[in-house]
């Protein structure tokens, strides 16, 4: 049955073809959607608890009535991982809620940590019909999280089925959403898979990148536990390219690769300044804050916690990185992005909750150089006053400078957030990968197949940086593929 033939029945179903009676499209379509319920911003700027506190039952329910049960779904045609979206809205509607999770499962491994991290606003949500009729679109992604929270409050929580085992050992480099999504379809498909992550914590990006506040760690080791149910193994502080090789994999039995490794090297300006003490990156910031409890100042490690604090760049991790100063108590904390806030990569909803917490915006301002005081520490930013241009490759305005329109703020740290290169490991260590100028690993688009036959690659070592969905998309992408090679091997 091909993926429209299972829509089309599932949309048949009796109860389905019921629902869609009980009540006419215009009365749908006036339902207003819901609003998050958040935490206090006064409160929530000084602790790390979960700023969105999902929805009630009650608003699950009414912002499920919303969705048309279209015969077109096109909603789905913006899922990178293909989830039965009007379903699993459809089951919540009728309040069964353990089947809305259920239907989530199918096809994503980590539904609750897409329900609160992914860009639903630029893919699911974006091609609601609602949006056609200018309404606002489903609110997909707050249904999506309420449905698997549900699911793991409720005690219940499902695990998919998986095949008989076929015993062909399968290694995955990088637990982030990539290699997640990779392991639990390969696990369905019956392989022996083994997850191998350089760090002491499962989870990637998912645990080093993101602030509780957004995605509590909770939230990730339930998802992970459901994977381990479903057999898939997990090794931790292995830096495969390191502590093993692709030959030690090899001579180990494992049949296949994917290379999940990620985007772990920080860009920076190569301004002057750079390297005084206070400068850091939004990688070892956050990884440091989140992984390593490195605002304990009891801690082995602990950061700099400053009170004058400006992240340099626009994008959603400039913006946990901001968040996070203001929780460690930071008095000023600045967001520097050299574009306007409209050019802004980082989603609507980080911007806005950055904004209730007080956060600084200096939009149109660029550094271009760090000064430093008689013992090296950063006192000062030069900042150069830009205006926007014609659009560029990316299709945003270009930032352009304004000849003689510097400011000099003051600062004692500066987190630089400018983008991120791949992991140059895996890349560098597998002889044989072809790999493109920017250091990503090239390969097939359709199967993500590299020049090694065995080894395929997704997430950010392919993609140089995404979101965690689409990465998720090139780790079922990658299963699908190398499952029908080895099926044909």
């Amino acid at each position: 049955m091909t993926i429209q033939e299972m829509i089309a029945a599932r949309r048949a179903e009796p109860w389905r073809e019921d629902l869609r009676k009980n009540k006419k499209n215009k009365e749908r379509t006036d339902i207003p959607r819901v609003h998050m319920n958040e935490l206090d911003p006064e409160y929530r700027s000084h602790n790390n608890e979960e700023v969105n506190l999902g929805l009630t039952s009650e608003q699950a329910m009414q912002e499920a009535q919303r969705c048309l049960d279209c015969p077109n779904p096109t909603c789905m045609n913006g899922c990178p991982v293909s989830i039965n979206i009007p379903t699993f809205v459809k089951y919540i509607e009728v309040g069964d809620f353990l089947n809305a999770a259920k239907t989530l499962k199918e096809t994503s491994a980590l539904p609750a940590v897409c329900g609160r991290v992914c860009p639903q606003e630029k893919q699911c949500e974006a091609q609601c019909i609602h949006i056609k009729m200018k309404k606002e679109p489903v609110a997909i992604g707050y249904l999506e999280r309420f449905a698997a929270d549900y699911e793991r409050e409720s005690g219940q929580v499902s695990v998919p089925e998986v095949a008989a085992p076929n015993h062909i050992k399968i290694a995955v480099v990088g637990s982030g959403p990539a290699g997640l999504s990779f392991a639990g379809d390969m696990a369905k498909y019956g392989y022996d898979v083994t997850v191998f992550e350089a760090l002491h914590e499962i989870g990637g990006v998912l645990k080093y990148g993101i602030p509780e506040f957004r995605l509590p760690n909770q939230i990730v080791d339930v998802e992970i536990d459901s994977l381990r149910k479903m057999g898939v193994k997990f090794v931790n502080n292995c830096i495969v390219g390191k502590t093993i090789s692709y030959e030690d994999l090899h001579d180990d039995g494992f049949k296949g690769v994917f290379a999940a490794s990620g985007a772990g090297l920080p860009n920076f300006m190569n301004i002057p300044g750079e390297n005084l003490i206070g400068v850091m990156s939004s990688n070892e910031y956050l990884t440091r804050v989140n992984l390593m409890d490195a605002a304990n100042p009891e801690s082995d490690t602990p950061v700099l916690i400053g009170k004058n604090v400006a992240v340099i760049g626009g994008g959603n991790t400039a913006m946990d990185s901001v968040r996070t100063a203001r929780r460690l108590g930071a008095e000023r904390a600045m967001i520097v992005y050299r574009r306007s806030e409209e050019e802004m990569p980082a989603r609507i909803e980080e911007v806005k909750h950055a904004k209730e917490e007080g956060i600084e915006f200096m939009t149109l301002h660029n550094p271009i150089e760090y000064i430093g005081d008689e013992n090296g520490r950063v006192k000062q930013m030069l900042l150069q006053k830009m205006t926007l241009g014609e659009p560029d490759a990316s299709g945003r305005r270009r930032p352009v400078a304004i000849e003689g329109a510097i400011d000099t703020i003051d600062v004692d740290e500066v987190i630089v957030s400018v983008g991120v290169s791949p992991n140059p490991l895996i890349p560098s260590t597998f002889k044989g990968l072809e790999v493109s100028r920017w250091g990503t690993i090239i390969v097939n688009e359709d199967t993500m197949q590299s020049a090694l036959s065995d080894v395929y690659a997704g997430g950010d070592i392919v993609r140089g940086g995404a979101t965690v969905i689409l990465a998720m998309g090139d780790g079922r992408k990658a299963a699908a593929a190398m499952h029908d090679a080895l099926l044909k091997s």
